[in-house]
């Protein structure tokens, strides 16, 4: 009987993640690669809260799965079961296994709607929506866009959200719409901040707390939203106040995110990591299985999920890749994330930091923390050129 295929390296998760690594890897002399990634669209997520801005088309984010997975790398359309580090095996839902010499696990998060009771069921009517599921984003901005009085409650969760602060795009957009149309004022708009801030960049949030409350928005800090009814249209917040049933005409959400579940079915998570793949911090190394790796939304890493953090963990792993097998020194990574946010549909600001919070500014401009037209420019149009030409194939170092 034959044993499992095998791959020298093998990745799971087909997105920023798995493709950046799998054609980095390619490109640094590995010559078996293979990405396991079911979906056969591909998505340029960041452009998702930019379509709930009505600047953006979903046409814009999509690409056929097949087409963008770097040359020479083998794609496997299933879906994974489990993994089995002491065999060092992959099995897939219809049964095939997979073997690795390296395995890197970067297949993201989900949302986890069971954390939010209620919070499915309003998004399936037509007045609550979020950014981050592609069939709702173009939803947010028909809500959003169509809202000429009442209360607007934008609520973002902090747990795992991947770049949650980007879910202020639409309020943002829809400030400014509401503001060049006169109905502004006849609006409540309510901010619902799960975390002690809404970026964790002191300048840039500084800088977008004044910005919200320059357009009249009720800023709320430490606040959850912890179920919603949405046949009353009501939600309730948890605040340092306690219990507070808030009603709403439009709701958005950046919901809470979990891991996959086989995740932790499978000895890669650990006690404290929620489920999420267990990894050293700085060289992404599993903290037991040394041939298995953790990158993106997927993996604790200590900062935020986001794009941005991905250009310096894409390297780090294909690098250790080889060190691990060679002997040499492991490459470490700092924490780096990044939180691109507008605040109107002109301006932009980049909030750049390491785990620490610490500024930590990659382009050559003073003060990236000032909203700028030239940096929504910069996010809104040549990233997603960088993204399709250069990341995926894994040409950006």
């Amino acid at each position: 009987m034959s044993g499992p295929r095998r791959h020298d390296v093998l990745v799971i998760g087909g997105g920023n993640a798995g493709l950046s690594l799998a054609g980095r890897v390619r490109r640094d002399g590995c010559r078996d690669v293979a990405v396991v990634e079911p979906r056969s669209v591909h998505h340029y997520r960041p452009l998702l809260s930019y379509v709930a801005s009505g600047t953006a088309t979903l046409a814009d984010l999509r690409r056929p799965q097949d087409e963008v997975v770097p040359s020479g790398v083998r794609r496997y359309a299933g879906t994974v079961a489990s993994v089995d580090p002491a065999r060092s095996v992959v099995v897939l839902a219809d049964g095939t296994e997979l073997g690795y010499g390296d395995l890197a696990v970067c297949p993201g998060s989900e949302v986890d709607w069971d954390a939010v009771p209620g919070a499915r069921e309003a998004v399936a009517t037509p007045h609550a929506a979020t950014s981050y599921l592609p069939e709702q984003a173009e939803k947010t901005w028909t809500m959003l866009s169509a809202l000429r009085a009442g209360r607007a409650v934008f609520a973002l969760s902090d747990r795992h959200v991947p770049c949650s602060p980007v879910g202020l795009k639409p309020m943002f957009a829809a400030l400014d719409v509401w503001r060049r149309t006169g109905v502004l004022g006849d609006i409540q708009v309510e901010l619902l901040a799960e975390g002690p801030h809404l970026v964790r960049h002191a300048e840039a949030d500084r800088r977008l707390r004044a910005a919200a409350e320059e357009y009249g928005v009720r800023v709320r800090l430490r606040t959850a939203v912890t179920s919603v009814d949405a046949g009353a249209r009501t939600l309730t917040a948890a605040g340092d106040g306690g219990l507070e049933e808030v009603g709403y005409d439009a709701l958005y959400l950046a919901p809470p995110h979990r891991a996959y579940g086989w995740i932790a079915d499978s000895d890669l998570a650990a006690g404290d990591s929620e489920g999420f793949v267990a990894v050293d911090p700085e060289t992404l190394q599993h903290v037991r299985h040394p041939r298995v790796w953790g990158l993106g939304d997927a993996a604790t890493v200590g900062t935020l999920p986001s794009g941005g953090a991905l250009r310096r963990q894409v390297p780090v792993v294909a690098h250790n890749i080889q060190a691990r097998r060679t002997g040499r020194t492991m490459h470490r990574y700092d924490g780096y994330s990044v939180a691109p946010v507008t605040t109107s549909r002109r301006r932009l600001l980049l909030a750049e930091f390491d785990r620490d919070g610490r500024p930590e500014p990659s382009l050559p401009f003073p003060d990236l923390a000032r909203p700028r037209p030239g940096l929504l420019l910069f996010d809104r149009y040549l990233e997603p050129l960088i993204y399709w030409h250069k990341l995926l194939p894994g040409r950006v170092s």
